[in-house]
């Protein structure tokens, strides 16, 4: 993967989670920042509005962040993952 000027993040390694920031520095129209924190339990996705002055917050479990993974390298379709006895996909 290269990278190339205008994509900027951070990752820093907190007590109990780590946190990685993704800063939008594109061409406009940019967005405001997403922050992903790590966790043991669940991953979270946090992004700020300033519409509404809230922040956004998605959860995913480990589960669902796995299936994400698998769904980036997939064609269009419907999928179910499954797992063998030792928990490896």
């Amino acid at each position: 993967m290269a990278f190339t000027k205008g994509r900027m993040f951070s990752i820093e390694h907190d007590f109990d989670a780590t946190v990685i920031t993704l800063v939008d520095e594109g061409a406009a129209p940019l967005t405001e920042d997403v922050t992903i924190s790590a966790f043991a339990e669940c991953v979270t996705l946090d992004q700020y509005d300033p519409r509404s002055d809230t922040v956004h917050k998605i959860t995913l479990s480990e589960a669902q962040l796995q299936d994400l993974a698998a769904a980036l390298d997939l064609p269009e379709g419907v999928y179910r993952l499954r797992r063998d006895v030792q928990g490896k996909t």
